[in-house]
C-alpha cells in the first residue's frame, strides 16, 4: 500500500477535525497497527467529518463539523443510515467499527469527552453471503493458462500454488520478502494481521513451483531487491493490489469468474474441516486470533458438508 497521506485524508476537514486525526494516527503508528487498518479507521473517522460539514440534516450539526468532541448518538446513527444508503450495510459496519476506535481514543487517551457517542449505537446488520471455496478442477484450470517457460510463467504458477497451497490472505504472500522463504525446511515465515507471524509449511509441487521461479528471478533485473514478487517489467515489485489485478486477469483467460486470493482461503479452511482437522490448527496456521473466523470461513464449506452428510444418509430415502 502506498505511503498513508494525511493531508489528502483530511481534505475539507475542519483544523479541529485535522488535528485529532494527525494525533491518532501517531497513536496508532505507536501502537503498530499495520497501514492497512490505521488508513481504514482514519478514513471512517474522516468521512464521517466531512459527512456532518455537507450532508447532515441535523441543526446542531455544524458544531460537530468543527469538532468530533461535539458528534452525538443521533448524528452517528444518521451518518451510518447514509452510509447504508449510499454504499452498502458492510461499508457501514466497517466504518462502525473505525469510529467505535476513534471515539475510545479521544474518550480514554486524549479525555477530551466524557461518553462515547458510540456508546448505544447498534451495528448495522450485514448479509452473510456464502463464499464459493476455489474447486480443484478450477486451479488447474489457472495452472494451465499460466504454463511456460517466461519469467511471468512461472511466478505466476509460483503464487498461485502458494495461496492454494497455506490458505495466506492476499498480503501476506503479496509483501512477502525473498528472506521470508526457506526452502530447506519447504516453509515461509507470513507476516500477519496486528504483528503476528507465523511460519507455514508447504507441499513438494508448490517448493519445486518456488524453486523455477528463484532461478528465473536471479537473472531478473529487479533481482537485487528485497521483495520476493517482481513485476515481469523494470525494477519493481510486484504489490499485492498488482497480484489482486493479475489474478482476475489469469481467471478471465482461464475462464474462471471471481478469481480472487481468499477463495483458496476459504477452500483451504474447507478441505482442513472435511478432513477432520482441529479447528486450533486451522486458527494457528491462517492467523486467526478469533474463533469467529473459522466460522466465517466456513459457513460455506459447513452447508457444503451438511448437503454430502444429508445424501449419504438419505433421510427420507429408505420408505
Amino acid at each position: 500500500m502506498p505511503h498513508l497521506d494525511l493531508s489528502k485524508l483530511t481534505t475539507g476537514l475542519s483544523n479541529g477535525w485535522a488535528g485529532f486525526l494527525r494525533d491518532w494516527d501517531r497513536s496508532l503508528r505507536a501502537g503498530n497497527y499495520p497501514q492497512t487498518t490505521r488508513y481504514n479507521y482514519l478514513l471512517a473517522a474522516a468521512q464521517l467529518g466531512r459527512y456532518l460539514g455537507e450532508h447532515s440534516p441535523d441543526p446542531d450539526a455544524e458544531e460537530a463539523a468543527a469538532d468530533p468532541c461535539g458528534v452525538t448518538r443521533a448524528h452517528v446513527e444518521a451518518f451510518q443510515g447514509w452510509m447504508i444508503e449510499t454504499r452498502s450495510a458492510s461499508t457501514a459496519l466497517n466504518k462502525h467499527k473505525g469510529l467505535q476506535q476513534f471515539f475510545k481514543w479521544l474518550l480514554v487517551d486524549e479525555q477530551v469527552i466524557d461518553r462515547s457517542p458510540m456508546e448505544r449505537v447498534r451495528q448495522p446488520k450485514t448479509p452473510r453471503k456464502l463464499i464459493p471455496v476455489m474447486r480443484d478442477e478450477d486451479t488447474g484450470k489457472l495452472l494451465d493458462a499460466c504454463k511456460g517457460k517466461g519469467f511471468a510463467n512461472l511466478r505466476d504458477e509460483a503464487l498461485i500454488r502458494l495461496y492454494c497451497n497455506t490458505g495466506a490472505r492476499l498480503s501476506e504472500v503479496g509483501n512477502l520478502l525473498v528472506a521470508d522463504l526457506d526452502l530447506n525446511t519447504e516453509s515461509v515465515h507470513f507476516h500477519g494481521k496486528g504483528a503476528k507471524d507465523r511460519r507455514v509449511r508447504f507441499g513438494p509441487k508448490t517448493a519445486r513451483a518456488l524453486s523455477r521461479y528463484l532461478r528465473a528471478r536471479d537473472k531478473h533485473k529487479g533481482a537485487a531487491l528485497p521483495n520476493l514478487w517482481l513485476a515481469a517489467r523494470g525494477v519493481a515489485p510486484l504489490t499485492p493490489n498488482g497480484i489482486k489485478i493479475l489474478l482476475k486477469r489469469l481467471g478471465k483467460a482461464a475462464g474462471v469468474p471471481n478469481v480472487h486470493a481468499h477463495r483458496w482461503r476459504h477452500s483451504f479452511a474447507h478441505e482442513w474441516k472435511r478432513a477432520g482437522g482441529d479447528t486450533g490448527d486451522l486458527m494457528l496456521l491462517l492467523g486467526w486470533s478469533s474463533d469467529d473466523m473459522p466460522r466465517h470461513y466456513g459457513a460455506s464449506a459447513a452447508a457444503e458438508r451438511a448437503q454430502e452428510t444429508q445424501a449419504r444418509l438419505g433421510i427420507g430415502e429408505r420408505v
